[in-house]
């Protein structure tokens, strides 16, 4: 056999000690309290897949992972905190897609670049936005409907959940897809946004599925087109925009689970690894048949290519929309 040099076995010392202290860094992981931050309020639709997520992960790994609202600036503010925060595994992030992929196009003042300043951790939820109308609106499908909006010569308007967010996106998505002339009303959520469609005070919107489907099945809207790949299970019906000839109307309000950048690439792998597990189970399981969404778990390193391809998606359309906030 032959000698290994000074230096040689200097560098196999170094590599197993990196080796034993990386193993070691994510066994030791959580030594103390998780804040999970989700920068919504309390209620929303990021909770819907968080605070699940949370308890399990507390059960599992015996230390409190402790969900931390902190809404405002369209998902900026609690999305920046996390970015400053200690990159220990300590603060993560729970978001829906806005701060991630819509912002940094929409906002002119960004305190944080989301590419370099968060590290994937997997995708939570992928929820199809529906496209509805008050009952009064005079068209049953999308045809029918594109047709009416076209007759009303710039009158028409539709609701969003507010700037920015997925379903306002989504409306521009539609508006220039099918080049048609609508004025957005944007408001502080989907309730607000809903209360005023159920009231006929704005004859459609979009949103996703989880906020839109008790009022879908008591039949005080009805259901247009889905903005899925495929039609949802919830929605067999229903066609989706790319069934009706428009491909590229392909849209989903996600949420997913991010870390500061730099976090030690152990932690973040044992986060995702014990994320899927939770995932995987029954009661995880229910929520994603409840809300429409498939199972979207993946790799931290898929679910990074996909952030990046819904930023250069979502940053054309807001070019396009001329859309901005500040």
């Amino acid at each position: 056999m032959k000698h290994i040099s000074r230096h040689g076995k200097l560098f196999l010392c170094a590599l197993a000690a990196a080796t034993f202290s990386a193993g070691a860094l994510a066994q030791a992981w959580p030594n103390s309290t998780v804040t999970v931050v989700v920068p919504w309020p309390p209620g929303g639709p990021s909770d819907i897949a968080a605070r699940p997520v949370a308890k399990r992960l507390t059960e599992n790994l015996g230390k409190p992972f402790v969900i931390d609202n902190r809404g405002g600036g369209g998902g900026n503010i609690g999305t920046a905190a996390v970015t400053r925060a200690a990159k220990n595994g300590n603060t993560l992030l729970i978001t829906s897609s806005a701060p991630i992929v819509i912002n940094p196009s929409l906002y002119k003042n960004m305190t944080f670049d989301p590419v370099k300043d968060l590290t994937p951790i997997t995708n939570l939820l992928r929820v199809p936005l529906v496209l509805v109308a008050h009952p009064s609106v005079p068209a049953n499908n999308l045809n029918e409907l594109v047709a009416y909006i076209k007759s009303q010569q710039g009158k028409f308007s539709y609701a969003s959940a507010g700037n920015g967010t997925p379903q306002h996106l989504t409306g521009e998505l539609f508006k220039s897809t099918l080049k048609l002339d609508m004025v957005h009303v944007p408001y502080k959520g989907s309730a607000p946004a809903i209360s005023d469609l159920l009231g006929n005070h704005v004859p459609v919107m979009f949103d996703s599925m989880i906020a839109i489907m008790p009022h879908v099945k008591s039949g005080k809207v009805k259901v247009i087109a889905v903005s899925g790949a495929k039609r949802s299970p919830q929605l067999p019906n229903v066609p989706t925009f790319a069934e009706s000839g428009y491909p590229s109307l392909v849209s989903y309000a996600w949420y997913g689970f991010f870390a500061p950048s730099g976090t030690p690439k152990e932690i973040v792998s044992k986060i995702n690894t014990e994320t899927l597990k939770i995932m995987k189970e029954p009661d995880f399981q229910k929520i994603l048949a409840d809300t429409g969404s498939d199972f979207v778990g993946d790799t931290p390193e898929n679910f990074s290519k996909f952030v990046k391809d819904e930023a250069v998606k979502w940053s054309k359309v807001v070019k396009e929309s001329g859309a901005t906030v500040d």
